[in-house]
């Protein structure tokens, strides 16, 4: 229901089914998982540049989220092609993927292997996690605003991850201070985010706001 706050204020709202997906069956899902996991990175951006070049969404002012795997997926697209978005929210990010896959004893790591292969043993799975990991290709250039998100007590995607990443980003970036990095971590949270129904809209509240003062709404 958030998205009607954005749609009351002249936004176009948009849902990218790459692939890794399963919204358009198997063979849409097997293309994005393990060695074909790039095609999810790809096909975000190019979703991207369409909405922009068919006039769906205004010069400079494409902006973009995700969550988890999918804060992976934002942190993908901001190192492929920077100069897209304006800026981007990043939830509970996924973000420095190799480390962790790296690590079996994590509670996650072994039946993450399906999804993203095992780095350990295959050397393919190995070189092709760390060409698209988003921690691992910061470099400088001028990156969008960026908005990064977090708990503490997450136990899926360890604060360290989002905690680097940001440290990277604002060493690397290109930009000027209109383009800020921003990391927001919730001290009595989970994967999940704040609980209780109140405190989660105000969290969705904050999160909004923060994307539509990016490209100029205030109000």
């Amino acid at each position: 229901m958030s998205r009607l706050s954005l749609l009351d204020r002249g936004m176009v709202f948009a849902i990218a089914h790459v692939r890794g997906g399963g919204e358009l069956g198997r063979p849409w899902y097997e293309g994005g998982k393990e060695l074909s996991k790039p095609n999810t990175f790809s096909d975000f951006v190019q979703a991207g540049r369409l909405l922009t070049s068919d006039g769906h969404v205004a010069p400079g002012k494409l902006l973009a989220e995700g969550g988890s795997a999918g804060g992976l997926l934002i942190g993908a697209a901001v190192n492929l092609a920077p100069e897209l978005f304006r800026a981007v929210h990043a939830a509970v990010p996924f973000v420095d993927p190799l480390t962790t896959i790296l690590n079996p004893d994590l509670p996650l790591t072994v039946m993450e292997w399906e999804e993203w292969g095992n780095p350990i043993t295959d050397q393919a799975v190995y070189e092709t996690m760390k060409a698209y990991s988003p921690y691992e290709n910061v470099r400088p250039v001028a990156y969008p605003a960026i908005l990064i998100t977090t708990s503490l007590n997450d136990t899926r995607v360890e604060v360290t991850e989002p905690a680097k990443w940001t440290a990277r980003l604002r060493d690397l970036t290109t930009n000027p201070d209109d383009h800020p990095i921003l990391l927001k971590t919730e001290m009595v949270a989970g994967h999940g985010g704040v609980s209780g129904r109140y405190k989660a809209w105000r969290e969705r509240a904050f999160q909004l706001a923060w994307l539509l003062h990016q490209v100029g709404i205030t109000a």
